[in-house]
Protein backbone atom coordinates (compact mmCIF):
# COMPACT_ATOMS: atom_id res chain seq x y z
CA UNK A 1 0.00 0.00 0.00
CA UNK A 2 2.95 2.37 0.64
CA UNK A 3 5.37 3.64 -2.00
CA UNK A 4 8.25 2.75 0.33
CA UNK A 5 8.73 2.11 4.07
CA UNK A 6 8.36 5.25 6.16
CA UNK A 7 7.74 7.39 3.09
CA UNK A 8 6.39 10.88 3.62
CA UNK A 9 3.31 12.19 1.88
CA UNK A 10 4.26 14.31 -1.14
CA UNK A 11 3.88 18.01 -0.50
CA UNK A 12 1.28 18.35 -3.23
CA UNK A 13 -0.95 15.52 -1.96
CA UNK A 14 -4.19 16.85 -0.43
CA UNK A 15 -4.43 16.83 3.35
CA UNK A 16 -7.64 15.70 5.01
CA UNK A 17 -8.37 19.12 6.46
CA UNK A 18 -7.99 20.79 3.07
CA UNK A 19 -10.51 18.62 1.22
CA UNK A 20 -14.19 19.53 0.84
CA UNK A 21 -16.11 16.85 2.74
CA UNK A 22 -19.80 16.01 2.66
CA UNK A 23 -21.44 15.03 5.95
CA UNK A 24 -21.94 11.28 6.27
CA UNK A 25 -24.92 11.29 8.64
CA UNK A 26 -27.70 12.63 6.44
CA UNK A 27 -31.29 11.66 5.72
CA UNK A 28 -29.99 9.83 2.64
CA UNK A 29 -27.64 7.78 4.84
CA UNK A 30 -30.45 7.04 7.31
CA UNK A 31 -32.66 5.76 4.50
CA UNK A 32 -30.07 3.79 2.48
CA UNK A 33 -26.46 3.74 3.73
CA UNK A 34 -25.53 1.22 1.04
CA UNK A 35 -26.33 3.77 -1.68
CA UNK A 36 -24.12 6.35 0.07
CA UNK A 37 -21.23 3.89 0.30
CA UNK A 38 -21.57 3.07 -3.42
CA UNK A 39 -21.62 6.74 -4.39
CA UNK A 40 -18.59 7.55 -2.25
CA UNK A 41 -16.71 4.58 -3.71
CA UNK A 42 -17.49 5.64 -7.27
CA UNK A 43 -16.32 9.19 -6.53
CA UNK A 44 -13.23 8.57 -4.40
CA UNK A 45 -12.29 4.90 -4.68
CA UNK A 46 -11.46 2.74 -1.64
CA UNK A 47 -11.08 5.68 0.78
CA UNK A 48 -13.28 8.77 0.97
CA UNK A 49 -13.07 12.00 3.01
CA UNK A 50 -16.33 12.58 4.90
CA UNK A 51 -17.59 14.84 7.65
CA UNK A 52 -18.64 13.16 10.89
CA UNK A 53 -20.52 15.56 13.15
CA UNK A 54 -18.35 18.43 12.00
CA UNK A 55 -15.03 16.53 12.01
CA UNK A 56 -13.26 15.38 8.79
CA UNK A 57 -12.60 11.62 8.76
CA UNK A 58 -11.18 9.16 6.23
CA UNK A 59 -13.87 6.50 5.60
CA UNK A 60 -12.40 3.20 4.35
CA UNK A 61 -14.86 1.48 2.00
CA UNK A 62 -13.30 -1.55 0.32
CA UNK A 63 -12.65 -4.91 1.91
CA UNK A 64 -8.92 -5.16 1.14
CA UNK A 65 -8.20 -1.70 2.52
CA UNK A 66 -10.37 -2.29 5.59
CA UNK A 67 -8.42 -5.47 6.36
CA UNK A 68 -5.15 -3.54 5.97
CA UNK A 69 -6.28 -1.00 8.57
CA UNK A 70 -7.57 -3.66 10.96
CA UNK A 71 -4.59 -5.99 10.72
CA UNK A 72 -1.57 -3.68 10.58
CA UNK A 73 -1.15 -2.41 14.13
CA UNK A 74 2.20 -0.79 13.34
CA UNK A 75 0.61 1.64 10.87
CA UNK A 76 -2.86 2.03 12.37
CA UNK A 77 -3.15 2.74 16.10
CA UNK A 78 -6.16 2.49 18.40
CA UNK A 79 -4.99 4.80 21.20
CA UNK A 80 -6.83 8.11 20.84
CA UNK A 81 -3.70 9.94 21.94
CA UNK A 82 -2.33 9.38 18.41
CA UNK A 83 -5.09 11.59 16.97
CA UNK A 84 -3.46 14.84 15.86
CA UNK A 85 -6.65 16.94 15.78
CA UNK A 86 -7.44 15.98 19.37
CA UNK A 87 -3.89 16.69 20.55
CA UNK A 88 -3.94 20.10 18.87
CA UNK A 89 -7.35 21.07 20.27
CA UNK A 90 -9.03 21.24 16.86
CA UNK A 91 -12.21 19.28 17.71
CA UNK A 92 -15.55 21.06 18.17
CA UNK A 93 -16.36 21.62 21.86
CA UNK A 94 -18.20 18.65 23.31
CA UNK A 95 -17.78 16.50 20.19
CA UNK A 96 -20.14 13.66 21.20
CA UNK A 97 -18.10 10.67 20.01
CA UNK A 98 -15.00 11.63 21.97
CA UNK A 99 -16.43 10.65 25.39
CA UNK A 100 -16.39 6.94 24.65
CA UNK A 101 -12.84 7.06 23.22
CA UNK A 102 -11.58 8.81 26.34
CA UNK A 103 -12.50 5.75 28.45
CA UNK A 104 -9.13 4.01 28.63
CA UNK A 105 -9.75 0.29 28.28
CA UNK A 106 -8.55 -2.65 26.19
CA UNK A 107 -10.21 -1.55 22.94
CA UNK A 108 -8.20 1.68 22.87
CA UNK A 109 -4.79 0.31 23.87
CA UNK A 110 -1.86 -0.74 21.71
CA UNK A 111 1.16 -3.05 21.88
CA UNK A 112 2.03 -4.83 25.15
CA UNK A 113 -0.53 -2.90 27.19
CA UNK A 114 -3.20 -4.21 24.85
CA UNK A 115 -1.84 -7.77 24.82
CA UNK A 116 -1.74 -7.87 28.64
CA UNK A 117 -5.36 -6.75 28.84
CA UNK A 118 -6.37 -9.44 26.32
CA UNK A 119 -4.63 -12.12 28.42
CA UNK A 120 -6.69 -11.02 31.41
CA UNK A 121 -9.89 -11.26 29.39
CA UNK A 122 -8.99 -14.68 28.02
CA UNK A 123 -8.23 -16.02 31.51
CA UNK A 124 -11.44 -14.62 32.99
CA UNK A 125 -13.65 -15.84 30.12
CA UNK A 126 -12.10 -19.32 29.89
CA UNK A 127 -14.39 -20.96 32.51
CA UNK A 128 -17.46 -19.75 30.58
CA UNK A 129 -16.02 -20.82 27.22
CA UNK A 130 -15.88 -24.52 28.17
CA UNK A 131 -19.34 -26.06 27.96
CA UNK A 132 -18.19 -28.87 30.26
CA UNK A 133 -17.23 -26.56 33.13
CA UNK A 134 -19.88 -25.67 35.75
CA UNK A 135 -19.74 -21.98 34.74
CA UNK A 136 -19.94 -22.71 31.02
CA UNK A 137 -22.76 -25.22 31.37
CA UNK A 138 -24.79 -22.92 33.61
CA UNK A 139 -24.36 -19.89 31.35
CA UNK A 140 -25.52 -21.84 28.30
CA UNK A 141 -28.49 -23.22 30.20
CA UNK A 142 -29.34 -19.75 31.50
CA UNK A 143 -29.37 -18.14 28.04
CA UNK A 144 -31.88 -20.73 26.81
CA UNK A 145 -33.93 -20.47 30.01
CA UNK A 146 -34.14 -16.68 29.83
CA UNK A 147 -35.18 -16.86 26.18
CA UNK A 148 -37.95 -19.30 27.11
CA UNK A 149 -39.10 -17.05 29.94
CA UNK A 150 -39.35 -14.03 27.68
CA UNK A 151 -41.38 -15.93 25.09
CA UNK A 152 -43.62 -17.19 27.90
CA UNK A 153 -44.02 -13.62 29.12
CA UNK A 154 -44.97 -12.60 25.61
CA UNK A 155 -47.58 -15.36 25.51
CA UNK A 156 -49.02 -14.24 28.84
CA UNK A 157 -49.21 -10.57 27.87
CA UNK A 158 -50.07 -10.71 24.16
CA UNK A 159 -51.55 -14.16 23.64
CA UNK A 160 -50.46 -17.11 21.54
CA UNK A 161 -51.16 -15.15 18.37
CA UNK A 162 -50.70 -11.44 17.92
CA UNK A 163 -48.09 -8.75 17.46
CA UNK A 164 -44.75 -8.35 19.22
CA UNK A 165 -41.59 -6.27 19.02
CA UNK A 166 -38.73 -8.77 19.08
CA UNK A 167 -36.38 -5.94 20.01
CA UNK A 168 -38.03 -4.47 23.10
CA UNK A 169 -39.85 -7.62 24.21
CA UNK A 170 -37.18 -10.22 23.55
CA UNK A 171 -33.65 -9.33 22.40
CA UNK A 172 -32.86 -6.34 24.63
CA UNK A 173 -34.15 -7.85 27.87
CA UNK A 174 -32.48 -11.17 27.03
CA UNK A 175 -29.06 -9.53 26.59
CA UNK A 176 -29.46 -7.52 29.78
CA UNK A 177 -30.40 -10.66 31.73
CA UNK A 178 -27.35 -12.45 30.32
CA UNK A 179 -25.17 -9.48 31.29
CA UNK A 180 -26.53 -9.59 34.84
CA UNK A 181 -25.82 -13.32 35.03
CA UNK A 182 -22.33 -13.18 33.51
CA UNK A 183 -21.15 -10.06 35.36
CA UNK A 184 -22.78 -10.86 38.72
CA UNK A 185 -24.85 -7.65 38.68
CA UNK A 186 -27.20 -6.51 41.42
CA UNK A 187 -30.70 -5.97 40.05
CA UNK A 188 -30.61 -2.20 40.33
CA UNK A 189 -27.65 -1.95 37.97
CA UNK A 190 -29.79 -2.87 34.99
CA UNK A 191 -32.17 0.06 35.23
CA UNK A 192 -31.54 2.39 32.27
CA UNK A 193 -28.02 1.03 31.74
CA UNK A 194 -28.65 -0.27 28.23
CA UNK A 195 -30.30 3.02 27.29
CA UNK A 196 -27.13 4.86 28.32
CA UNK A 197 -24.98 2.51 26.22
CA UNK A 198 -27.19 3.28 23.21
CA UNK A 199 -26.95 7.02 23.86
CA UNK A 200 -23.17 6.80 23.92
CA UNK A 201 -22.91 4.80 20.67
CA UNK A 202 -25.44 6.96 18.83
CA UNK A 203 -23.39 10.08 19.56
CA UNK A 204 -26.32 12.26 20.57
CA UNK A 205 -26.12 15.43 22.68
CA UNK A 206 -26.29 13.43 25.92
CA UNK A 207 -23.58 10.92 24.91
CA UNK A 208 -21.07 12.39 27.36
CA UNK A 209 -23.31 12.22 30.47
CA UNK A 210 -24.59 8.77 29.41
CA UNK A 211 -21.02 7.47 29.13
CA UNK A 212 -20.22 8.82 32.58
CA UNK A 213 -23.30 7.22 34.15
CA UNK A 214 -22.64 3.82 32.58
CA UNK A 215 -18.98 3.89 33.58
CA UNK A 216 -19.87 4.81 37.16
CA UNK A 217 -22.30 1.90 37.33
CA UNK A 218 -19.59 -0.58 36.37
CA UNK A 219 -17.07 0.88 38.79
CA UNK A 220 -19.68 0.36 41.53
CA UNK A 221 -20.12 -3.22 40.34
CA UNK A 222 -16.35 -3.82 40.58
CA UNK A 223 -16.33 -2.58 44.17
CA UNK A 224 -19.40 -4.70 44.97
CA UNK A 225 -17.79 -7.88 43.62
CA UNK A 226 -14.44 -7.18 45.29
CA UNK A 227 -16.28 -7.27 48.62
CA UNK A 228 -18.50 -10.21 47.59
CA UNK A 229 -16.67 -12.35 44.98
CA UNK A 230 -18.57 -15.05 43.12
CA UNK A 231 -18.50 -17.29 40.05
CA UNK A 232 -18.82 -14.43 37.58
CA UNK A 233 -16.74 -12.59 35.01
CA UNK A 234 -16.13 -9.61 37.29
CA UNK A 235 -14.65 -11.79 40.05
CA UNK A 236 -12.61 -13.87 37.61
CA UNK A 237 -11.07 -10.74 36.08
CA UNK A 238 -9.91 -9.75 39.57
CA UNK A 239 -8.36 -13.20 39.96
CA UNK A 240 -6.67 -12.97 36.55
CA UNK A 241 -5.15 -9.57 37.38
CA UNK A 242 -5.20 -8.75 41.12
CA UNK A 243 -3.59 -5.38 40.43
CA UNK A 244 -6.68 -4.04 38.63
CA UNK A 245 -8.26 -1.16 40.51
CA UNK A 246 -12.04 -0.82 40.70
CA UNK A 247 -11.84 1.99 38.16
CA UNK A 248 -9.74 -0.04 35.71
CA UNK A 249 -11.99 -3.06 36.07
CA UNK A 250 -15.08 -0.89 35.69
CA UNK A 251 -13.73 0.42 32.37
CA UNK A 252 -13.20 -3.12 31.07
CA UNK A 253 -16.67 -4.23 32.17
CA UNK A 254 -18.07 -1.15 30.46
CA UNK A 255 -16.48 -2.19 27.16
CA UNK A 256 -17.72 -5.76 27.51
CA UNK A 257 -21.24 -4.55 28.24
CA UNK A 258 -21.26 -2.41 25.09
CA UNK A 259 -20.40 -5.44 22.98
CA UNK A 260 -22.67 -7.84 24.80
CA UNK A 261 -25.77 -5.63 24.83
CA UNK A 262 -25.57 -3.45 21.76
CA UNK A 263 -23.33 -5.25 19.28
CA UNK A 264 -24.45 -8.80 20.10
CA UNK A 265 -28.04 -7.56 20.36
CA UNK A 266 -27.79 -6.08 16.87
CA UNK A 267 -26.47 -9.40 15.59
CA UNK A 268 -29.50 -11.20 17.05
CA UNK A 269 -31.95 -8.73 15.53
CA UNK A 270 -30.17 -8.60 12.17
CA UNK A 271 -30.18 -12.40 11.96
CA UNK A 272 -33.90 -12.54 12.78
CA UNK A 273 -34.54 -9.83 10.19
CA UNK A 274 -32.63 -11.60 7.43
CA UNK A 275 -34.68 -14.75 8.06
CA UNK A 276 -38.00 -12.93 8.25
CA UNK A 277 -37.47 -10.84 5.16
CA UNK A 278 -36.61 -13.89 3.10
CA UNK A 279 -32.84 -13.87 2.63
CA UNK A 280 -32.61 -17.19 0.80
CA UNK A 281 -29.10 -18.22 1.88
CA UNK A 282 -29.78 -17.36 5.53
CA UNK A 283 -33.05 -19.30 5.50
CA UNK A 284 -31.42 -22.33 3.90
CA UNK A 285 -28.86 -22.47 6.70
CA UNK A 286 -31.59 -22.17 9.33
CA UNK A 287 -33.67 -24.90 7.66
CA UNK A 288 -30.63 -27.16 7.68
CA UNK A 289 -30.19 -26.58 11.42
CA UNK A 290 -26.88 -24.77 10.91
CA UNK A 291 -27.40 -21.94 13.40
CA UNK A 292 -23.76 -20.84 13.41
CA UNK A 293 -23.76 -20.58 9.63
CA UNK A 294 -27.11 -18.75 9.75
CA UNK A 295 -25.51 -16.11 11.99
CA UNK A 296 -22.43 -15.84 9.72
CA UNK A 297 -24.55 -15.34 6.60
CA UNK A 298 -26.70 -12.71 8.30
CA UNK A 299 -23.61 -10.88 9.61
CA UNK A 300 -22.19 -10.81 6.10
CA UNK A 301 -25.41 -9.34 4.70
CA UNK A 302 -26.04 -6.95 7.60
CA UNK A 303 -23.11 -6.49 10.04
CA UNK A 304 -23.93 -5.41 13.61
CA UNK A 305 -21.31 -2.63 13.52
CA UNK A 306 -21.53 -0.53 10.37
CA UNK A 307 -18.42 1.60 10.92
CA UNK A 308 -15.85 0.20 13.29
CA UNK A 309 -13.77 1.95 15.93
CA UNK A 310 -11.46 4.68 14.71
CA UNK A 311 -7.82 4.08 13.92
CA UNK A 312 -5.11 6.72 13.78
CA UNK A 313 -2.25 6.70 11.30
CA UNK A 314 1.11 6.14 13.02
CA UNK A 315 2.94 7.63 10.03
CA UNK A 316 2.20 8.82 6.50
CA UNK A 317 0.59 5.95 4.58
CA UNK A 318 -0.73 5.61 1.04
CA UNK A 319 -4.22 4.08 1.14
CA UNK A 320 -6.41 3.92 -1.94
CA UNK A 321 -5.97 7.11 -3.95
CA UNK A 322 -4.91 9.25 -0.99
CA UNK A 323 -2.00 9.79 1.34
CA UNK A 324 -3.13 9.49 4.97
CA UNK A 325 -0.91 11.68 7.13
CA UNK A 326 0.42 10.72 10.56
CA UNK A 327 -2.22 11.44 13.18
CA UNK A 328 -5.17 11.39 10.73
CA UNK A 329 -8.36 9.65 11.85
CA UNK A 330 -9.62 6.67 9.85
CA UNK A 331 -12.99 4.90 10.11
CA UNK A 332 -12.99 1.38 8.61
CA UNK A 333 -16.52 0.59 7.39
CA UNK A 334 -17.46 -3.08 7.75
CA UNK A 335 -20.83 -2.43 6.09
CA UNK A 336 -19.18 -0.97 2.99
CA UNK A 337 -16.48 -3.67 3.04
CA UNK A 338 -19.11 -6.41 3.09
CA UNK A 339 -20.87 -4.75 0.19
CA UNK A 340 -17.56 -4.84 -1.67
CA UNK A 341 -16.91 -8.45 -0.64
CA UNK A 342 -20.28 -9.62 -1.92
CA UNK A 343 -19.72 -7.77 -5.19
CA UNK A 344 -16.36 -9.49 -5.65
CA UNK A 345 -17.73 -13.00 -5.21
CA UNK A 346 -21.44 -12.58 -5.90
CA UNK A 347 -23.19 -15.94 -5.61
CA UNK A 348 -19.91 -17.76 -4.96
CA UNK A 349 -19.24 -15.62 -1.91
CA UNK A 350 -22.70 -16.17 -0.48
CA UNK A 351 -22.88 -19.83 -1.37
CA UNK A 352 -19.65 -20.96 0.29
CA UNK A 353 -19.70 -21.83 3.99
CA UNK A 354 -15.99 -20.98 4.20
CA UNK A 355 -16.33 -17.53 2.65
CA UNK A 356 -19.11 -16.45 5.00
CA UNK A 357 -16.59 -16.52 7.83
CA UNK A 358 -14.89 -13.58 6.14
CA UNK A 359 -17.46 -11.26 7.74
CA UNK A 360 -16.15 -8.55 10.05
CA UNK A 361 -18.89 -8.79 12.68
CA UNK A 362 -16.29 -9.68 15.33
CA UNK A 363 -13.57 -7.47 13.83
CA UNK A 364 -10.20 -8.67 12.49
CA UNK A 365 -6.53 -8.38 13.34
CA UNK A 366 -4.95 -7.79 16.75
CA UNK A 367 -8.00 -5.95 18.08
CA UNK A 368 -10.69 -8.41 17.00
CA UNK A 369 -12.88 -9.75 19.77
CA UNK A 370 -10.94 -12.28 21.91
CA UNK A 371 -11.63 -15.85 20.80
CA UNK A 372 -13.47 -16.71 24.01
CA UNK A 373 -15.68 -13.65 23.60
CA UNK A 374 -16.36 -14.51 19.95
CA UNK A 375 -17.34 -18.05 20.88
CA UNK A 376 -19.64 -16.91 23.67
CA UNK A 377 -21.13 -14.16 21.52
CA UNK A 378 -21.83 -16.62 18.73
CA UNK A 379 -23.42 -19.01 21.22
CA UNK A 380 -25.70 -16.30 22.61
CA UNK A 381 -26.80 -15.18 19.14
CA UNK A 382 -27.40 -18.72 17.90
CA UNK A 383 -29.36 -19.63 21.04
CA UNK A 384 -31.45 -16.46 20.96
CA UNK A 385 -32.32 -16.94 17.28
CA UNK A 386 -32.88 -20.67 17.62
CA UNK A 387 -35.28 -20.33 20.56
CA UNK A 388 -37.45 -17.88 18.62
CA UNK A 389 -37.96 -20.32 15.79
CA UNK A 390 -38.35 -23.24 18.20
CA UNK A 391 -41.32 -21.50 19.84
CA UNK A 392 -42.87 -19.63 16.91
CA UNK A 393 -45.05 -21.72 14.61
CA UNK A 394 -45.32 -18.72 12.29
CA UNK A 395 -43.74 -15.29 12.19
CA UNK A 396 -43.74 -12.53 9.59
CA UNK A 397 -42.73 -8.90 9.54
CA UNK A 398 -45.50 -6.51 10.52
CA UNK A 399 -43.94 -3.77 8.37
CA UNK A 400 -42.38 -3.91 4.89
CA UNK A 401 -38.59 -4.22 5.25
CA UNK A 402 -38.01 -0.77 3.72
CA UNK A 403 -40.24 0.83 6.37
CA UNK A 404 -38.46 -0.57 9.42
CA UNK A 405 -37.02 2.21 11.63
CA UNK A 406 -33.25 2.12 12.17
CA UNK A 407 -30.84 3.67 14.62
CA UNK A 408 -28.43 4.97 12.03
CA UNK A 409 -25.56 6.50 13.92
CA UNK A 410 -21.83 6.86 13.24
CA UNK A 411 -20.99 3.39 14.59
CA UNK A 412 -23.97 1.03 14.62
CA UNK A 413 -26.94 0.59 12.36
CA UNK A 414 -29.42 -1.22 14.55
CA UNK A 415 -33.14 -1.70 14.42
CA UNK A 416 -35.21 0.44 16.75
CA UNK A 417 -37.99 -2.12 16.64
CA UNK A 418 -38.58 -5.48 14.94
CA UNK A 419 -42.39 -5.80 14.79
CA UNK A 420 -43.79 -9.21 13.87
CA UNK A 421 -47.10 -10.99 13.59
CA UNK A 422 -46.68 -14.35 15.25
CA UNK A 423 -48.29 -17.63 16.23
CA UNK A 424 -46.69 -19.63 19.03
CA UNK A 425 -46.32 -23.38 19.19
CA UNK A 426 -48.33 -25.22 21.82
CA UNK A 427 -45.43 -26.57 23.89
CA UNK A 428 -44.69 -23.44 25.95
CA UNK A 429 -46.95 -23.44 29.00
CA UNK A 430 -46.85 -20.17 30.95
CA UNK A 431 -46.93 -20.71 34.71
CA UNK A 432 -46.80 -18.07 37.40
CA UNK A 433 -44.77 -18.53 40.55
CA UNK A 434 -45.12 -15.46 42.71
CA UNK A 435 -44.40 -12.52 40.42
CA UNK A 436 -42.30 -14.60 38.04
CA UNK A 437 -43.40 -16.17 34.80
CA UNK A 438 -41.52 -19.37 34.09
CA UNK A 439 -41.58 -22.40 31.87
CA UNK A 440 -43.66 -25.18 33.41
CA UNK A 441 -41.48 -27.54 35.43
CA UNK A 442 -38.49 -25.19 35.72
CA UNK A 443 -37.12 -24.17 39.08
CA UNK A 444 -35.06 -21.01 39.50
CA UNK A 445 -31.48 -21.45 40.64
CA UNK A 446 -29.79 -19.13 43.08
CA UNK A 447 -27.64 -17.70 40.30
CA UNK A 448 -30.73 -16.68 38.31
CA UNK A 449 -32.46 -14.57 40.94
CA UNK A 450 -30.76 -11.30 40.08
CA UNK A 451 -31.28 -11.72 36.34
CA UNK A 452 -34.90 -12.75 36.76
CA UNK A 453 -35.50 -9.79 39.04
CA UNK A 454 -34.54 -7.59 36.10
CA UNK A 455 -37.78 -8.55 34.38
CA UNK A 456 -39.67 -6.18 36.69
CA UNK A 457 -37.29 -3.38 35.74
CA UNK A 458 -37.38 -4.21 32.05
CA UNK A 459 -41.17 -4.14 31.84
CA UNK A 460 -40.96 -0.41 32.51
CA UNK A 461 -39.41 0.33 29.14
CA UNK A 462 -40.15 -2.84 27.10
CA UNK A 463 -42.59 -1.00 24.89
CA UNK A 464 -40.40 2.07 24.34
CA UNK A 465 -38.76 0.96 21.10
CA UNK A 466 -35.92 3.46 21.51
Amino acid sequence: MEAQPHALAPADSPALGSLPVEPLLTSEFDADPGAVYRRLRSTYGPVAPVGLMGVPVWLVLEYREVLEVLRNENRWRRDVRHWRARAQGELPPGWPLLAGYEVRQMMFMDDEEHRAARRTHHAALRPFQDARSPEGWELRAAVARYADELVALLAAESGRTGFADLGAQYTRPLLLMVTAKLFGCPVELGDELVMDLWRMLDGGPDAGPATGRALSAFIRLAAHRRARPGDDLTSYMMLADPDLTDEQLGRELFMNAVYLNDITGNMVLNTLLEVLRGNATVRRSLSAGQLGETVNRAALANPPVANMCFRFAARDVRLGRFWIRAGDIVSPSSAAAHQDLLAIGSSHMVGSAVSTRAHLGWGAGPHQCPSAARELGGLIVATAVGRVFDHFAQAELALPPDQLPWRSGPVVRGLKVLPVRYELNGDLVPARRGRELVRAGDAPTGGDRQARGLLAVLRRFMGAGR
